[in-house]
């Protein structure tokens, strides 16, 4: 999964694939027990979506956009915009569940 800043993150969500992205902290716990499912994930699902991460503290302007108070914030984002949003660790069941839902 490809770390983002804001350019990069503003690029990839304008394009015509769905976009998962990983809104974490390195100092979140429920992120790093997120990040290896999502990573095994992408994967599966790569075909489908786009899966990408960024880092609230360096992206700041993102979690201010998004209204992000919580994390781990799973975004889908469809045509540049986000169209649904899961807060808080998921399991794998529960992130496939997420992903078949959207994409």
């Amino acid at each position: 999964m490809e770390k983002l800043d804001v350019k990069k993150f503003d690029q990839i969500i304008a394009g015509k694939k769905p976009v998962v992205c990983d809104f974490y902290a390195d100092w979140c716990g429920p992120c790093r027990m997120l990040a290896p499912v999502l990573e095994e994930l992408s994967g599966e699902y790569g075909e489908r979506a786009e899966f990408v991460k960024v880092n609230i503290d360096e992206c700041f302007e993102l979690s201010t956009r998004y209204g992000i108070m919580s994390i781990p914030y799973v975004g889908i984002f469809k045509d540049g915009e986000l169209a649904d949003k899961s807060v808080g660790f998921m399991s794998k069941s529960e992130a496939r569940e997420f992903l078949d839902k959207n994409i």
